[in-house]
């Protein structure tokens, strides 16, 4: 069961999308361009903000390539990424 949740309960802009599953919150990215450094800052103090209020682990949702120093960078802040498709 998938469950929509509003990004301004947790202090986010109201453009964020936030899906919360079983037992995880997923930051949604659905665009073609590529995912960079400046992309991976912005997820993890949006994941941050979301841990604070909800004691659940955040994984982003992409179907966005990602940028391999990216990639090491939310993996290393326990930010597991899935993809979209």
């Amino acid at each position: 069961m998938v469950n929509t949740l509003d990004p301004k309960q947790f202090g986010l802009n109201s453009r964020t999308s936030l899906l919360e599953k079983k037992n995880k919150i997923a930051i949604v990215i659905d665009r073609k361009s590529r995912i960079i450094m400046k992309d991976g800052i912005r997820i993890l103090d949006q994941a941050f903000k979301v841990q604070k209020i909800k004691r659940k682990p955040v994984v982003l949702l992409t179907s966005a390539p990602v940028c391999s120093k990216t990639k090491t960078f939310l993996l290393e802040n326990d930010i597991s990424i899935e993809s979209l498709v």
